[in-house]
């Protein structure tokens, strides 16, 4: 791929990156009139952590080539900006979706097709002898043809020291902190046992909660009350009327689960009216057994990828005619949204015929050829 910033056109912003530290644009290059995403990181404005970051990021990806994670397609600097290009993908991330056309979280069907790509890519990266670290909505992008690619691999560790296989990982860097949430308990405690890459299994569970609820578990709680009800055990689930309490009595009974963990009035007070709702519908059994199998306290007793891979709740892709792209219908490609706001600058060098005359074919990359 070109690394000349003369050979792209990226006046429009889609987004920021690295806590604001940097700006997401849609470009095209000029060589080959494919749309790309150009990321640029202000290299005067971050710290040495941030570059370190950034450039472990660049160093893993470009060793990826799998077609569920985001390839960098090219790297350089220009001016005090660290330029990364990578293809679009123009449904954006699964929390982009969430956002702004699901907000009760997306359809099972959905999820199904873009958990089996998820966890496609993610077998690759445990093969590589790498922890991801940061699975979660935000880090699974969808391109044109429906395909969940997975990103955030700056969080990542490796499995390997002196070339040798370590069973378990002790580390826990500062830029684990905005993935939290996500974090299983094993890496939060940071004990003697460490953590290895059946974390990435808990994350998938908590991700499959944010997917299908329209919110992270325990986004309503304090850091320190979040850290603690993970360490004693309670885990999160997916909402539907088995395990939403309609009434208060229904917090005493044992076959009725809390939302987050903590079955406290407290909590169901602050949940945002929109949860309520979905206490009305119903998901699989597969659905809710693949859940609690992810969300496990014991490491141990969390399946592997691979033993995920082949779940019954991945049936329902191969029986379904629909696809995901029939279910995102309803979403705007990226580069649609941008048309109107793009014809109103008379400076943008993207010009906006270029952006109405995007082919969406376009936007499919050969991974195997980058």
């Amino acid at each position: 791929m070109y690394s000349d910033p003369s050979c792209y056109d990226s006046d429009v912003a889609i987004g920021t990156c690295h806590n604001g530290k940097g700006t997401v644009n849609l470009a095209f290059c000029k060589e080959t009139n494919k749309p790309v995403v150009l990321k640029k990181f202000y290299l005067d404005s971050a710290e040495q952590e941030d570059y370190n970051l950034i450039e472990q990021e660049i160093v893993t990806m470009r060793q990826m080539q799998h077609p569920n994670i985001l390839p960098y397609l090219s790297a350089f600097v220009s001016g005090h900006s660290l330029c990364v290009v990578s293809p679009l993908m123009v449904y954006g991330s699964c929390s982009d979706l969430i956002n702004e056309y699901f907000p009760e979280g997306l359809p099972e069907l959905a999820i199904a097709y873009i958990l089996r790509d998820v966890l496609e890519g993610l077998e690759y990266i445990h093969k590589r002898g790498l922890i991801h670290r940061a699975i979660k909505a935000s880090h699974i992008l969808i391109s044109v043809l429906g395909q969940a690619c997975i990103s955030g691999l700056k969080y990542s560790c490796e499995r390997t020291e002196h070339g040798k296989w370590q069973r378990n990982i002790f580390s826990f860097p500062k830029s684990t902190a905005p993935n939290l949430k996500w974090l299983s308990p094993e890496l939060i405690e940071q004990d003697l046992h460490g953590y290895n890459e059946k974390s990435d299994i808990y994350s998938i569970g908590v991700t499959i909660c944010e997917l299908a609820n329209g919110v992270v578990p325990f986004y309503d709680m304090p850091e320190t009350l979040m850290l603690t009800e993970k360490v004693r055990g309670c885990a999160p689930h997916i909402i539907d009327r088995s395990t939403f309490p309609r009434d208060p009595e229904d917090l005493d009974n044992p076959e009725i689960k809390p939302l987050n963990g903590d079955a406290s009035h407290s909590s169901l007070n602050s949940m945002d009216k929109r949860v309520e709702s979905l206490s009305t519908r119903k998901f699989s059994e597969p659905f809710h057994s693949l859940t609690e199998v992810c969300l496990q306290r014991n490491p141990k007793n969390r399946p592997s990828v691979s033993q995920l891979i082949s779940h019954p709740f991945f049936k329902q892709c191969k029986k379904n005619d629909e696809t995901l792209i029939d279910i995102l219908k309803i979403v705007t490609p990226i580069h649609q949204r941008k048309i109107e706001s793009a014809a109103g600058d008379e400076n943008m060098t993207v010009s906006v015929q270029q952006l109405r005359n995007l082919d969406l074919e376009t936007c499919q990359w050969d991974f195997d050829n980058t």
